[in-house]
């Protein structure tokens, strides 16, 4: 009787004991949730004002950004205007040294030799022919006339150009080129026609028996140096 007292008190204090574990395990694991809870909430809590921070930095980095580009832009608008100007400036210096193809209205002059004529006949056979010293005076005339470009047998008659007899040839910028001659000028047409004026060259060259011909153009192209310009001698006063 004793013994069942014995395990009945013993079954008792085990049940209590069992119950108080477990209650106590219950609060841990509660306590533990609201502990976890409250410190993911502060992780996120800092996360947001991390994210906060890196917005208003990354949106004031954009502003700047914005007035630079605002400036660049300007500065950008300001150069292409300059560029533009001197690109115009370039074009116009080109057309006025000749490395350019050009067209406009003007003459074009042909002259050539006189292949009717038997030589033996005349005094001079070489008032026949065409010589590099009548090319040289047509375009002085054609030049002091107006004409902003010359082209002679396709070779633009620039500032170096040289104009030299080589034997029954005339060699200009190097090339040698024979009768006939297609010499082009461009400028006022009725200026420049008056070099078919009386007294003027190419009737002193028709009086000698050399075949000339000048008639006005519309639409004359003459093509650009193609050679090199070189100042070996002078150089720019600063």
């Amino acid at each position: 009787m004793k013994k069942k007292k014995i395990a009945i008190t013993l079954g008792i204090m085990c049940l209590m004991l069992t119950l108080a574990i477990a209650v106590q395990i219950r609060s841990v694991k509660g306590g533990t949730q609201v502990a976890v809870q409250s410190k993911t909430e502060n992780d996120l809590k800092d996360e947001v004002f991390r994210w906060k921070e890196k917005y208003d930095t990354t949106h004031k980095l954009v502003e700047e950004s914005e007035k630079e580009l605002e400036k660049v832009r300007s500065e950008a608008t300001k150069n292409s205007e300059n560029d533009s100007n001197a690109e115009k400036q370039v074009k116009e210096n080109n057309m006025l040294l000749g490395l350019t193809n050009v067209k406009g209205s003007g003459v074009v002059i042909t002259i050539k030799d006189n292949s009717n004529t038997k030589a033996s006949s005349v005094l001079d056979p070489s008032l026949l022919l065409v010589h590099d010293g009548d090319l040289r005076s047509i375009v002085n005339e054609l030049k002091n006339a107006g004409a902003e470009a010359i082209e002679i047998n396709g070779q633009r008659i620039v500032q170096t150009t040289a104009i030299v007899c080589d034997g029954n040839v005339v060699r200009i910028n190097g090339e040698k080129l024979g009768s006939p001659f297609v010499i082009k000028a461009i400028g006022l047409p009725e200026r420049l026609y008056n070099v078919n004026r009386v007294g003027g060259y190419l009737e002193m060259l028709e009086d000698d028996g050399v075949s000339t011909e000048i008639k006005k153009s519309n639409d004359i192209t003459i093509s650009k140096y193609n050679g090199v310009i070189t100042n070996e001698y002078m150089e720019t006063v600063r």
